[in-house]
């Protein structure tokens, strides 16, 4: 086996693949990638899924231009990951219709089980405190479970900051999360230090699922 199989073989791939309309979720996102980029052996990549909104709507709502240095991640794709964090913002406590569209299209992979037993975490961004933080990840494990695919949640190993109670912050046991407010509000200090330690901690677990 040459050098170059080995290494690539050896490689955990992660992939952070997210929705995000005001930039909330891509902020979360990119600072999770940050955290799994720590871990020996592991490659985090970024992606987003497919914007289901026409232009003229988004402009409408004040919605930025998407980041183009993350490309949208085609539906066969997924099978070369290892791993993986969905990030998306919630509609009325549960995952947005875009990425709810996108997880719908997966139907081919569904039937074939090719996502089965890849470990998988979620993060997410409300608008408000009772918006979802918790409702939004549990409602979206049963997409995980119908692939098959291992649910990651973070628990409580993010440290004394998942205790904090002097400010307002995002988040839970199952995964990272941050408040959007009324939009203008960006993910605090505290909200992506928990992202950079979920983006580590499940990476970690990736890594160790596919080496023993």
């Amino acid at each position: 086996m040459s050098a170059e199989r080995f290494a690539t073989m050896a490689t955990t791939k992660l992939y952070i693949v997210y929705y995000s309309m005001y930039g909330h979720v891509a902020k979360m996102a990119e600072e999770i990638k940050k955290g799994a980029s720590t871990v020996d052996g592991v490659e985090a990549s970024l992606f987003q899924v497919p914007e289901t909104l026409p232009p003229e709507v988004l402009h409408k709502m004040g919605a930025p231009a998407k980041n183009a240095e993350h490309p949208i991640i085609p539906i066969a794709q997924l099978t070369e990951a290892d791993g993986f964090l969905f990030g998306f913002p919630t509609r009325y406590g549960m995952m947005c219709a875009q990425f709810k569209t996108f997880m719908d299209a997966t139907g081919g992979l569904w039937r074939t089980q090719a996502l089965a037993g890849k470990p998988a975490g979620l993060f997410v961004s409300t608008g408000t405190q009772g918006g979802g933080q918790e409702t939004s990840a549990l409602t979206a494990i049963t997409q995980l479970a119908h692939h098959g695919m291992i649910f990651v949640p973070t628990g409580y190993t993010g440290g004394s900051g998942m205790f904090n109670l002097a400010e307002p912050k995002g988040g839970s046991a199952y995964g990272s999360g941050t408040f959007a407010g009324d939009g203008t509000r960006q993910p605090s200090k505290l909200e992506l230090e928990q992202a950079f330690h979920q983006g580590k901690y499940v990476a970690s677990v990736a890594k160790k699922l596919k080496h023993g």
